[in-house]
């Protein structure tokens, strides 16, 4: 696996904290690795954007590429008009891996909000880009009520366009977590027609960036590089 395409069912789940986990243990692994933001929004200038915050917290070694930044927090295609700036296009983004693809081990593409979000007017996607480059999507998902509904649809539009789910993450697990989070870890898999990879605990975006290296492997699945256990884990929600 060389590009990854990393998408939330939605946008403010913890997906620029599950890329980083994804980029630290990657990089512990010894390979050299890239996080590629194709649009990023509600960020003015100078300002640490999700591929700042992800390098960040998974080391320097890590790079970060931005293709565009729009200053209003909007889907990429409105934010661009409305700031009269350019679109990101899903070719732009599949060319641009594909370049970054040719100089690291891995590039990691995180999306901006959910899989379908606009980058362009002609409705250009994520999906899309991840088509052009026939890339595998890791979904990241919220815990709470309501998440089954949209994982299931993100995992239909994935297969429906032909691409491969690779698994579901949980991006902000709380640490007291109600009835609905726990009913909800058995069913996330079935509604994704995808394994559960992992489950990020909430806060663990604000740790000290060593701290947050060295938790990294208990949070993701061997399939990412960890030691998560996802029997494990279930049984200790339960």
């Amino acid at each position: 696996m060389t590009v990854l395409v990393i998408s939330g069912t939605n946008t403010d789940i913890g997906k620029t904290v599950v890329t980083a986990a994804v980029a630290a243990l990657a990089r512990a692994a010894g390979r050299r690795v890239v996080v590629l933001k194709p649009a990023q929004t509600g960020v003015g200038p100078g300002e640490d954007g999700d591929a700042q915050v992800a390098v960040r917290l998974a080391g320097e070694e890590v790079a970060a590429v931005e293709l565009a930044r729009f200053p209003e927090p909007l889907a990429p295609a409105t934010a661009a008009s409305r700031a009269g700036m350019v679109p990101v296009t899903p070719r732009d983004v599949a060319d641009a891996a594909r370049k970054l693809a040719t100089e690291y081990d891995l590039v990691l593409v995180e999306g901006a909000g959910g899989l379908l979000v606009r980058l362009d007017s002609e409705g250009g996607t994520l999906a899309d880009a991840a088509r052009l480059l026939d890339a595998p999507v890791l979904v990241v998902a919220a815990p709470a009520l309501g998440t089954l509904n949209l994982v299931q649809l993100t995992g239909e539009a994935l297969r429906a366009r032909g691409l491969t789910p690779l698994g579901v993450v949980v991006g902000s697990w709380p640490e007291a977590p109600g009835l609905a989070e726990r009913c909800n870890v058995p069913e996330l898999a079935d509604m994704a027609g995808a394994p559960l990879l992992g489950a990020v605990p909430e806060g663990a975006g604000a740790l000290d960036p060593v701290r947050f290296r060295e938790l990294a492997g208990q949070w993701l699945a061997p399939e990412l590089g960890g030691e998560w256990d996802v029997e494990v884990f279930a049984e200790r929600v339960r």
